[in-house]
């Protein structure tokens, strides 16, 4: 009598359900920490965005000047293409206030759905999480 070798159906069938158990819990931690990574895109746009504004003030005493003198356009969206920079109100001559909503594949991020940057540099977000500028 030869014996037979190879796997059953039920040994096959074990096996696809752990695989699809541990895919079950590694999703959610792969979509959040891609959303997390793609916040970096946000912080170099605000920064970038709240550089060109203080050059203006340096320039000409004013985020807003009035007169002959005129300050760079922000950015309208983040060079990755994963958020849309917005100044909520006009800039003043001494507040102004950016804020980058995610758009496209990140607008998916239900922790933080928007960052913003003021002329002190408090960095505010909206949404549930906690932690969306980072330690």
């Amino acid at each position: 009598m030869t014996r037979q070798r190879g796997f059953t159906l039920i040994e096959l069938m074990i096996v696809v359900v752990i695989i699809a158990i541990l895919s079950a819990i590694a999703y959610p931690a792969y979509t959040h920490y891609v959303y997390k990574s793609r916040r970096s895109d946000a912080y170099a746009a605000l920064n970038q965005d709240q550089a060109i504004f203080e050059r203006c003030y340096a320039q000409y005493f004013s985020y807003n000047p009035t007169g002959g003198g005129s300050c760079p356009a922000i950015s309208a969206t983040t060079s990755e293409g994963y958020y849309q920079i917005s100044q909520p109100a006009a800039a003043t001559s001494t507040t102004y206030k950016l804020t980058a909503t995610p758009i496209g594949p990140q607008a998916g991020d239900t922790q933080c759905t928007s960052l913003s940057l003021d002329q002190a540099g408090n960095k505010t977000s909206t949404g549930p999480g906690t932690d969306c500028w980072g330690s």
